[in-house]
């Protein structure tokens, strides 16, 4: 299908910069409405002064002070009304193209530690994932096609370039540095690529902070993150806590707290921010778990258990919730247990048995997301652990550290027959009261 815009109708809009003729643009490509603010005549110049600004309403809106997109829209309003001749195309992309609702929850991981491109791969989306189809056929319907663009965003330069606009220079765009944000602009700079001069800062009157003091002690290096996370299967983190020594409990069959508080706090928000959460029957039998979220504000997650021989206890707390769990066994399970268990209001799905009678997980994440499941959290134990990671099916790991030797039951199992392929991207570190937690995508 050909992308096509059609502007809809114009209207006079008057700012304490000028007055701005405000275009109304319907297209065929994502359905959203995108708009666009023009001062003067510019439809065959050349040059032509420009801003592609994607929705921040938390920043232009409400004036937050979480990242700079307001002040960055004020200042293009600004630059655009003085050169009396220029454009501001408003995309309607929020958070980087992720949505309101989980760049929320993107916010809720950065308040955890995470930074920005973390937070955005936790949740299953790539770092970026806007589109600039509109703002160049946009720039296009107004009759311009060489441009000044007000960006700090090198990608930004490169899409629109390989959509066939000319950028004959790029405006920097200066951010306003404060407690708040000082993080995300560092992020931006170094994970992103992001042309911004982030300057050391004395703490002053208007909030400035001291840059250096959040800068790492070493130097990172980071991948290419214009990489597909979503294709058709459900995005599988794996997180749990082991000691040092690598064991999730001191023996096999019991429940060992190991987390500190701070740990079980990010616990919480990492599963209200998937969709499903995933145990063995061995993690129900032992711990009889809720699987909900208490500690923080959000929705539950769906439980799923595998229970390849239907062993789920019918008093088991499960049955208790809200959500009822499903159970996910193998064709061979037991008939009269699953309707026992259907009955209490669980929902029991078969799928195929492994040589050893375990239900064979390669496809689970395939069938999750025909369920409408697109995240999921593996949370143990040892078993569901380790037959994740030898089937390959782990996305991002965010491992928990407990600074203690247990001598208990290791995570992983058995020797990994892709091992040398198990290499982590992407590595944040960050400690959480008295434990380091470990977070990567896998490549």
């Amino acid at each position: 299908m050909i992308s096509t815009v059609k502007q809809k109708t114009r209207a006079r809009i008057p700012t304490p910069h000028g007055e701005f003729q405000l275009c109304y643009y319907s297209n065929n490509g994502d359905n959203k409405e995108h708009l666009a603010l023009v001062v003067g005549d510019v439809a065959g110049q050349e040059d032509v002064l420009v801003r592609v600004h994607s929705e921040c309403f938390t920043g232009d809106v409400l004036g937050s002070l979480r990242c700079d997109c307001g002040s960055q829209l004020e200042y293009a309003l600004q630059l655009v009304a003085q050169e009396g001749c220029g454009i501001i195309i408003y995309l309607r992309q929020e958070g980087r193209g992720i949505g309101l609702l989980d760049k929320l929850r993107a916010y809720n991981l950065q308040d955890d530690g995470f930074d920005t491109v973390d937070a955005n791969l936790m949740l299953g989306h790539e770092a970026d994932e806007r589109d600039y189809t509109a703002a160049a056929l946009i720039l296009q319907d107004l009759g311009v096609s060489s441009i000044r663009l007000l960006t700090n965003n090198p990608a930004k330069i490169i899409g629109l370039q390989e959509l066939g606009l000319s950028v004959a220079e790029r405006v920097p765009l200066q951010a306003d540095v404060n407690n708040e944000n000082a993080t995300y602009l560092r992020t931006k700079v170094e994970r992103m690529q992001h042309l911004l001069s982030l300057e050391d800062k004395s703490t002053d009157g208007n909030g400035h902070i001291d840059l250096a003091a959040h800068k790492r002690s070493q130097p990172r290096q980071y991948p290419d993150l214009n990489k597909t996370i979503w294709n058709g299967r459900a995005f599988v983190t794996l997180s749990y806590a082991q000691s040092l020594d690598g064991s999730i409990t001191a023996k096999r069959g019991s429940h060992t707290d190991l987390s500190s508080e701070a740990s079980y706090f990010m616990t919480h928000r990492l599963r209200a921010v998937h969709d499903a959460i995933l145990v063995g029957i061995g993690t129900v039998v032992a711990d009889n778990p809720s699987l909900t979220v208490r500690l923080v504000e959000g929705n539950d997650p769906q439980p799923i258990i595998l229970d390849s021989q239907l062993r789920f206890p019918l008093q088991a707390r499960l049955l208790k919730n809200k959500r009822k769990p499903w159970i996910v066994t193998t064709l061979d399970a037991d008939h009269g247990k699953q309707q026992s268990l259907e009955n209490a209001g669980a929902r029991v799905w078969r799928l195929p048995a492994t040589g050893s009678g375990q239900v064979d997980i390669h496809e689970l994440p395939i069938f999750l997301a025909r369920m409408g499941i697109e995240r999921v959290m593996v949370e143990g134990g040892a078993a569901v652990i380790t037959s994740f990671l030898s089937a390959g099916l782990v996305d991002r790991l965010v491992l928990t550290v407990v600074p203690l030797w247990l001598g208990g039951l290791n995570a992983v199992q058995r020797p990994l027959p892709n091992w040398n392929n198990l290499q982590l991207d992407d590595l944040h570190y960050q400690q959480l009261g008295r434990d380091i937690v470990v977070s990567g995508n896998f490549k």
